[in-house]
């Protein structure tokens, strides 16, 4: 018996559910962002993911990545996927352990409608939002997390029905502003939410 599923069918309806588990979900990136979403989509009852990162698991990570002690050293998509069948052992889960650039990205992506970010890099967030509306695919990015203090400057915009973006929006990761989990969390969180709304069509935000 899949008990997290069972779970859920007394909080969502049977339509609602059933769209949940059958769509798959891209996310690239797999650190304090990419790991917190698929952690709550996840638990939002999503069973088809498709993660992508190249890196392993450091030290500097556990402090906001869903990653534990025990998986220093493994690949970022090994340990996340290690850890999500804890959550539900019947997930299908593709892992790809590479960059992804322009040449791979549709190969990883291409059969997800949603596509989330969560890089490190203003190049790789550019071009994962450039391939993903080019291909017509819904895109849900980040921007502005780091450090601490009022969160409730981390909203979300909107560019048309295929792009939104969360976070300050003038944050950036630095010495002074660190990435922790708090704000990091928020952040993904929203990110999550969104690609739970956006599947089930629901939503003020949307």
């Amino acid at each position: 018996m899949n008990h997290l599923i069972a779970g859920l069918a007394e909080m969502l309806k049977p339509v609602q559910l059933a769209k949940v588990q059958e769509t798959t979900i891209g996310i690239a990136g797999l650190g304090g962002l990419g790991s917190n979403v698929a952690w709550h989509l996840v638990r939002s009852g999503f069973s088809h993911l498709v993660l992508a990162d190249f890196d392993r698991v450091e030290a500097s990570n556990l402090n906001r990545q869903v990653y534990f002690p025990d998986q220093l050293g493994l690949l970022k998509t090994e340990a996340l996927a290690e850890n999500l069948l804890r959550i539900n052992p019947d997930l299908n889960l593709e892992l790809w352990s590479v960059h992804v650039t322009p040449a791979n990205v549709h190969a990883i992506f291409g059969q997800c409608p949603v596509w989330v970010e969560g890089f490190d890099q203003t190049l790789s967030k550019k071009m994962l939002v450039e391939e993903g509306l080019a291909s017509g695919k819904k895109v849900i990015c980040a921007s502005g997390l780091a450090g601490w203090g009022d969160t409730d400057t981390i909203h979300t915009l909107h560019w048309g029905s295929r792009l939104s973006v969360v976070g300050d929006f003038c944050t950036d990761v630095s010495e002074d502003h660190p990435p922790l989990s708090p704000r990091v969390g928020v952040v993904a969180a929203k990110q999550a939410n969104l690609v739970l709304a956006w599947i089930l069509g629901e939503g003020s935000d949307l």
